[in-house]
């Protein structure tokens, strides 16, 4: 085997295990939904009835009909913003309905809003499990449970009628023993929450609390459990960064204090805790410099998964009132609104809730110019192909040195063969003899192979930025690509759309047969390729070559059309590239010449 096909095959190997690697999807499980939440104790709160999310005790004891029944008879807030629509319930005053009014379920005429947050008992079929966002006081010192809002306290509307931007909305709670409670709710523009928990006593004695804020979701949402991408708890703690996965959180230590499987961490001063899904979040953000205490749990009797925000415990002297701000976002993972966040709200670190992976010093600044591209054009499909010609045109150096010493090693070719005969089966002899040629010729057979190396983390990494951005959802390109974010719609089984007969859904076993437009000009893009150079004389090699890009076609089909754009690209783009380099050094590829062997190749083969 010459060594310049030991290049080609290990690049293209080298290719072929990133994308497997990619493709590795988890097999998701199937929790069922139960209502009761997990305990809520503070650190260092000594509650001697702990509260949960729903209300109900901690002991697992179910009561779906009844937490269902009181929240659907419980009084409601309306939402109303430029991108939000939902309403919060006066029964524990928890934010659990929120759809988001830019994003639809599906292309399809009349489809309904992306729902994020859904209450107990919901019957919206677009957001069946309960997932919402709630907040409360844990008493301490030996302060009666009693004397705090727990999830089924009933609040009242003391000012606002509908929570809107610049119109916030102000709940009050009396319990009749001197202590009042007030909460007050504001929305921006976008998709953030804030809300302001305050106590005023009116006891004649010192009291001491503490405030939390929690985001409950009731069983693993339907994910996309692959592992280039991460769902589930992320959090941001003093400036570390840190990922659960929703399978890992039921494995977490059983914390003593917790009573469960949970993972506290003390922060000191700034930081974030919430659920990430691949376009979606809902997280908790105490005020910037607020100590608290970040909690992941799990409850395994229900089946609950818990992010916590718990503030220090508070004492509030007679006649003083304390407060307590926690931010909220619930909303899409838009580059743009985050960064605003985190400049503006003063969450540190904020940014890094989207999911940039191992490279992120890479897929950060290719974000930022796919997200400049995508504003300058106006749109993503032409944005992508825009990136992946700028990408190309950074690493064509590396490109350039890879073309040239394949090249030299073509030139090469006559005389490595005529040692192969002289050596035989030598193999020490052939090595050796090698070895000189390659001196006296001054050619170093792994530099065409080390450029290539350099470029797979670029490459895997915007990758990486074109499978998570949320621009692609529903963003067309032209013609039938209607969505970037999902599989090319059209398919070869009913000869795009001209035969009057359905295709395989996407989630069908069958679907990778349904080969739409965009993953066969794929394949064709890989052969053309391969068509630089002759075909090796090896038979295995021949077969490995024959194969390669027709595997990648089906392998491919089923990626969102976003990425097939981009494969296609670079295909392109690396074919012009060396076609160029190769003529530029004098050695012309006969391309029409190679393919015409190949097929000549084809029809002499034994049958």
């Amino acid at each position: 085997m010459d060594d310049q096909n030991k290049n080609l095959i290990l690049a293209t190997v080298l290719s072929f295990l990133v994308i497997l690697i990619w493709f590795t999807l988890f097999p998701p499980p199937t929790p069922e939904v139960d209502p009761n939440a997990p305990t809520t104790t503070a650190q260092g709160v000594d509650a001697t009835q702990p509260a949960t999310a729903t209300g109900e005790p901690a002991s697992g004891a179910p009561a779906v009909d009844t937490a269902a029944a009181e929240l659907s008879a419980a009084a409601r807030v309306d939402i109303e913003t430029p991108r939000l629509e939902g309403s919060i319930s006066l029964l524990g005053g928890r934010i659990d309905d929120l759809s988001l009014k830019d994003y639809k379920v599906s292309l399809d005429e009349g489809a309904a809003d992306v729902r994020l947050l859904a209450p107990i008992g919901g019957t919206d079929l677009n957001a069946a499990k309960p997932y919402y966002a709630v907040y409360g006081w844990l008493p301490a010192g030996g302060l009666d449970p009693s004397f705090v809002p727990n999830a089924k306290t009933l609040w009242q509307v003391e000012a606002g009628a509908t929570l809107a931007p610049g119109k916030p909305v102000t709940l009050k709670w009396d319990n009749g023993a001197g202590l009042v409670f007030h909460r007050k709710i504001e929305v921006d523009d976008d998709y953030l929450f804030t809300v302001t928990q305050s106590v005023e006593n009116q006891t004649g004695a010192a009291v001491r609390l503490a405030p939390y804020g929690i985001v409950a979701r009731h069983g693993i949402p339907d994910a996309q459990r692959i592992y280039v991408l991460h769902e589930g708890v992320v959090r941001m703690s003093d400036g570390v960064l840190e990922e659960t996965k929703y399978s890992a959180i039921p494995d977490l230590d059983i914390d003593n204090r917790e009573g469960a499987p949970a993972e506290p961490v003390a922060v000191t001063a700034d930081g974030w805790i919430g659920f990430t899904d691949k376009y979606w979040m809902t997280t908790l953000a105490p005020a910037p410099g607020q100590p608290f205490t970040s909690v992941v749990k799990y409850v395994p009797g229900a089946d609950i998964y818990q992010a916590e925000a718990r503030l220090p415990v508070m004492d509030v002297a007679p006649g003083a009132t304390s407060t307590a701000t926690t931010m909220l976002f619930a909303g899409a993972k838009e580059w743009e609104a985050i960064k605003g966040y985190e400049e503006t709200a003063g969450i540190k670190g904020f940014v890094d809730s989207i999911d940039w992976g191992w490279f992120f010093f890479l897929t950060k600044p290719m974000f930022q110019l796919l997200h400049w591209l995508h504003g300058a054009i106006g749109n993503m499909g032409w944005a992508i192909i825009a990136l992946t010609f700028i990408i190309k045109l950074i690493v064509f150096p590396l490109a350039r040195k890879s073309y040239i010493s394949m090249a030299r090693m073509k030139e090469l070719q006559p005389e490595m063969e005529a040692l192969k005969e002289a050596a035989g089966d030598d193999r020490q002899k052939m090595q050796k003899g090698m070895m000189e040629l390659y001196k006296k010729n001054k050619v170093n057979p792994a530099s065409g192979c080390l450029p290539i190396l350099l470029q797979i983390p670029i490459f895997f990494s915007l990758y990486k930025v074109i499978y998570v951005t949320i621009e692609l959802y529903h963003a067309p390109w032209f013609g039938w690509i209607k969505d970037l974010s999902s599989p090319d719609p059209s398919s070869i089984l009913n000869l795009f759309g001209l035969l009057p007969w359905a295709t395989p859904d996407q989630g069908s076993l069958f679907f990778i047969f349904s080969l739409g437009v965009l993953p066969i000009l794929l394949g064709i893009s890989m052969w053309f390729q391969q068509k630089l150079n002759p075909a090796p004389t090896d038979p295995t090699q021949q077969m490995i070559f024959a194969w390669m890009p027709w595997i990648f076609m089906f392998m491919l089909g089923s990626f969102a059309s976003g990425l097939v754009i981009y494969w296609i690209a670079n295909n392109t783009i690396t074919f012009v590239q060396q076609y160029t380099i190769m003529s530029m050094h004098g050695k012309r590829p006969d391309l029409f010449g190679n393919i015409k062997s190949g097929f000549k190749r084809d029809k002499s083969a034994p049958k």
